[in-house]
């Protein structure tokens, strides 16, 4: 038998009505706008191209962003996931503690479900509902314990937006969210490899098989939930607070309130306050060779994903050193996707990195969805004796991606339309024609 709680979501997501709210309608296309940079930047990444050859060889209807080439709905789903994560470039919500969007777009435009542009919006900002109340109910401990919560929470979310779009029933609707919480995997000890966007194509192509075969009448447990081995018992060490899960489910949405972080920076976000500080102290004069040593002071957590060191080898490993960020922020004045890909970090870049020092605050409250948590205080010691203190408190965001979409898609004019229309599609076959459009090879 369904359980209550279990059941109190599921009829939530089918009922839920986000296409009245202005405001998470809005979000909602902005933030489709930003995944879509990521997505077609990414599509011509090294290993997006190896999950695409290795995992993606069966026929179908279903589009890969940023080529020509079509594939069945689950390799799609897994390959546009994987392109749309592998720079680090995409957005983040603060719920989550992980990226929702780029794994619930994903499994939306691969399930082939004919829609109204509205509609698929609509869903997808039920389905990063879902993921964010689930993020909330599960507490800290889940992320820091190893999860990358990503790709545990995604499968649930990308199945909770496809079901709202398809019309489940409250029925069909648990069973495919347990059917999704029963493929949730992923650990960060990934975080600096290719398994890290990996995880992101995993969960949307895990969460469009739920909804799937739920869809048909597959069975499943339908009361994931709760219980004594159920998903808050498995996954969140004594720290979950399940009635946050339903509570508010919508009012307001989650996509407008904490809302979304859209990247300004292509590295992990824990290291955005940390560049922000950076560039402000440049601003002011400071110069690396003023530097003797600096110390960076985060919240206890603050720095959970931040598992590279401060003399990473290449620019993958890079985007996980909060030192890195610091260094390439206030030598350069900027951050682009060439800091943070496959070539060996700089000489310069890595010894000023190495001047620097990491600490936390023990006093501070410890890092949780609440974004007053965040923070971090930024000491330099000059070779001239003077000292120099900033804190930089929350996480910066981009208000427009549309400049980050020029940079990242490189100009090509095929997709220079994109961004004012996902701002202005409404029916079916607005929808269609952004699928033409993102249907395109990289090329100028």
């Amino acid at each position: 038998m369904m359980s209550a709680l279990t059941q109190t979501l599921s009829e939530a997501i089918a009922s839920a009505d986000p296409l009245h709210d202005a405001s998470a309608m809005k979000a909602g296309r902005e933030a489709i706008v930003d995944y879509l940079a990521c997505a077609i930047a990414g599509a011509a990444d090294r290993s997006t191209l190896v999950v695409r050859d290795a995992l993606g060889s069966a026929p179908g209807d279903a589009i890969l962003i940023g080529s020509a080439e079509k594939r069945d709905a689950f390799s799609a789903a897994l390959i546009n996931g994987h392109a749309g994560h592998v720079l680090d470039y995409d957005d983040v919500h603060a719920s989550v503690r992980g990226h929702p969007t780029a794994v619930i777009i994903p499994a939306l435009l691969a399930s082939g479900i004919a829609a109204r542009a509205d509609d698929f919006i609509a869903a997808y900002v039920v389905g990063l509902e879902v993921m964010a109340r689930i993020g909330l109910a599960l507490g800290t401990r889940h992320y820091e314990n190893g999860f990358h919560a990503t790709a545990t929470l995604g499968p649930i979310g990308a199945a909770a937006a496809i079901a709202r779009l398809q019309g489940l029933s409250v029925e069909k609707t648990a069973v495919a969210l347990g059917l999704a919480a029963t493929q949730s995997a992923g650990l960060r000890l990934q975080f600096g490899y290719d398994a890290k966007p990996l995880h992101v194509g995993l969960a949307a192509r895990s969460g469009l098989s739920a909804a799937r075969l739920a869809a048909v009448g597959f069975t499943g447990a339908d009361d994931f939930l709760e219980g004594p081995i159920g998903f808050f018992e498995a996954f969140a060490f004594g720290a979950e607070q399940p009635l946050r899960v339903v509570e508010n489910f919508g009012a307001p949405w989650q996509i407008t309130a904490p809302g979304l972080t859209l990247k300004a920076f292509p590295c992990c976000t824990a290291s955005h306050p940390v560049a922000v500080a950076a560039l402000e102290l440049r601003a002011k004069g400071l110069a690396a060779e003023d530097i003797d040593q600096a110390i960076i002071t985060f919240p206890p957590g603050g720095d959970a994903a931040l598992v590279a060191g401060p003399a990473p080898q290449n620019g993958i490993d890079a985007r996980f050193s909060a030192e890195y960020v610091f260094a390439a922020a206030l030598i350069d004045g900027k951050l682009g996707i060439d800091h943070f890909d496959e070539r060996p970090t700089r000489a310069d870049i890595r010894a000023l990195a190495m001047r620097i020092e990491r600490r936390h605050d023990e006093t501070a409250r410890r890092l949780s969805p609440d974004p007053t948590t965040r923070f971090v205080v930024l000491e330099v010691a000059k070779k001239d004796g003077a000292a120099l203190s900033h804190r930089v408190d929350g996480l910066p965001s981009l208000a427009d991606p549309a400049e980050k979409f020029i940079d990242a898609t490189r100009g090509y004019a095929a997709f220079a339309e994109i961004p004012d229309f996902v701002r202005k599609m409404t029916d079916g076959r607005d929808l269609a024609r952004l699928l033409a459009l993102l249907n395109q090879p990289l090329s100028h």
